[in-house]
């Protein structure tokens, strides 16, 4: 079978990308491989300029232009990734970009393509309105498409991430690739099979959007929602991403939202690598199933760490409310002088960090005399927390356990 990018196409890809790109680092995670059973390693593509892969394939692309349509310029459609690696390496070759972005593209990297010289256009709800109006531009301005993951070149440029990560883990057993519209996967794909035909190679996509998991399954599910992986929220595969996906790819599988926000949290805390919802698709794979992989050495691509700070900052939180090292208690006591402190000092003789204090007394619910006070707390662990949570009922407190995630 003849594929639209063969594993002599890679090999020219990294010809040009040598010396132009970074050569990113490929190390096990032992931290990773404690949590997951398997023995992880991670190749950390957000140490990139613009902090992703995307610098490749968009290199390559860009470099492959004739002096004619580099005069002319160049347009490309991305949410954010893309978007930078093209306006970036645009800039160093001295051709014109425009890039269109959906309207509601976080701040952060449309700030961030602006910074490398491109002219930025907010058009549309979704990557595919965005789509449309780059192609009206490409049409009226004569602009070369840059397309994000359905071009040969992008695609051999991707490819050089699976050929660096082999060469510098040459055994392993499996790699875990995100999937929005299968550039990288499918790449990473050529070159893996190429250098090792027996490897098994399993796309990941969120839930939210299936695209590729539909196209090689001739399913319907739908693809919307507001996803923390908005640089993999794409609703349509690409056309020839999906035929290599279909030839080489072994599998590719859905991971829930909470999954990828684990995910995130544990490169953050654990690797201490910033990796945007997109980015950390393939370690949240392992997560939800880990008897899978276990023993076993699994790649994964840090593919991006382009994240909005305050989304970083409610991962954190949320994560610690999952792991109850945040707690709330609901308190239902007499309205008088004292009471306020003695719940106070007892939870702080147990051990559990006060953090926020809400104190009510004008609902129905609560009785004419007395008052309900919501306490949030900060404990070591579960274990600390149930401890807490006993003493306090030892102790004589009418208190119940609020738990913020069945909206109680």
């Amino acid at each position: 079978m003849t594929l639209p990018v063969s594993p002599a196409d890679v090999a020219t890809a990294r010809k040009v990308l040598d010396g132009a790109v970074l050569r990113t680092p490929t190390l096990p995670a032992p931290r990773l491989s404690a949590i997951t059973g398997a023995h992880v390693f991670v190749k950390y593509e957000n140490l990139q300029v613009t902090a992703s892969f995307k610098e490749r394939g968009a290199l390559v692309k860009l470099s492959s232009l004739t002096p004619e349509e580099r005069a002319a310029g160049v347009v490309a459609m991305s949410a954010g990734n893309h978007a930078q690696a093209v306006a970036y390496h645009a800039a160093r070759l001295g051709i014109r970009a425009t890039i269109v972005m959906p309207k509601h593209t976080p701040i952060v990297k449309v700030a961030a393509t602006e910074a490398h010289g491109a002219r930025v256009v907010l058009h549309g709800e979704s990557v595919g309105d965005a789509s449309e109006e780059a192609d009206r531009i490409a049409r009226e301005e004569n602009l070369v498409w840059v397309h994000p993951y359905d071009d040969a070149h992008v695609i051999a440029g991707q490819g050089s991430i699976a050929a660096e990560m082999l060469e510098d883990a040459p055994d392993l057993d499996a790699l875990l690739v995100p999937v929005g519209g299968g550039g990288l996967i499918s790449g990473m794909a050529v070159a893996a099979r190429h250098l090792r035909p027996d490897i098994e190679i399993v796309g990941v996509e969120t839930r939210l959007y299936p695209s590729m998991w539909n196209a090689l399954h001739q399913q319907g599910l739908p693809c919307e929602g507001a996803t923390l992986a908005e640089g993999i929220a794409v609703k349509q595969a690409g056309t020839l991403t999906r035929e290599i996906v279909s030839a080489l790819v072994s599998d590719v599988v859905l991971v829930s939202e909470p999954t990828i926000e684990r995910a995130v949290n544990l490169f953050l805390t654990q690797q201490k690598t910033l990796a945007e919802g997109a980015g950390a698709a393939g370690l949240a794979a392992l997560l939800a199933e880990p008897d899978r992989y276990r023993g076993r050495k699994v790649g994964l691509v840090v593919s991006g760490g382009n994240i909005d700070p305050r989304i970083v900052a409610s991962i954190m939180m949320r994560e610690l409310e999952r792991e109850e090292r945040i707690v709330s208690f609901r308190f239902s006591m007499l309205d008088r002088p004292g009471e306020l402190g003695i719940i106070a000092s007892l939870l702080g003789s147990l051990g559990a960090n006060i953090l926020e204090v809400e104190h009510k007394r004008h609902f129905l619910d609560v009785h004419a005399k007395g008052a309900r006070l919501d306490v949030t707390v900060e404990t070591r662990d579960r274990t600390h927390a149930d401890a807490v949570y006993r003493a306090l009922i030892e102790n004589g407190m009418d208190v119940e356990r609020i738990d913020w995630r069945s909206g109680n």
